[in-house]
């Protein structure tokens, strides 16, 4: 799950800690691994031509080709450089959200009076869920597929039943 619950003690008591992120399903290791192999494939159909013209024709293509996956990769990574975290004070819930950009974005409400929502088919994405509090409705986990939003879904509303 790109979602996981930490518990910190402080001197107020304990407090639980949810940070999420999205899923990449190409690990930065793997990236290199993959920019690797492309290079190597694609380079075994011009062997055959290396001592012809038609050799120096294909080459700048192939390297265009390498090049644009490469680029369309790293905006993938950069897109996916979200992170949310939701942390549950002794009376308030405080939700933070850091944006691709490096924007921080805030949220805070009396844990009491919050509640977790789902939008089966009514949100902009399936399983939609947000928090309500402070006379405001905020998303939470909106990058994260359908099943793992129910899942996340299910684990505030338990969370919040015993943060009540």
């Amino acid at each position: 799950m790109p979602y996981h619950w930490n518990t910190h003690h402080n001197n107020t008591g304990q407090m639980q800690i949810l940070e999420l992120w999205p899923h990449n399903s190409l690990p930065k290791r793997g990236f290199a691994g993959f920019i690797m192999v492309t290079f190597i494939l694609t380079l075994i159909p011009l062997i055959a031509m290396t001592s012809t013209m038609t050799f120096w024709g294909l080459l700048p293509f192939m390297m265009m080709a390498l090049w644009g996956i490469w680029v369309a990769l790293q905006k993938s990574y950069k897109r996916n450089e979200i992170f949310e975290r939701l942390q549950f004070g002794a009376t308030q819930l405080e939700l933070t959200r850091t944006n691709p950009s490096g924007e921080v974005l805030s949220w805070e409400c009396d844990g009491y009076w919050s509640r977790a929502q789902l939008y089966p088919i009514e949100g902009p994405v399936p399983n939609y869920v947000t928090l309500n509090g402070n006379g405001r409705e905020v998303e939470i986990g909106a990058f994260l597929s359908e099943s793992e939003r129910k899942s996340l879904y299910h684990d505030l509303r338990k969370a919040l039943a015993f943060y009540k």
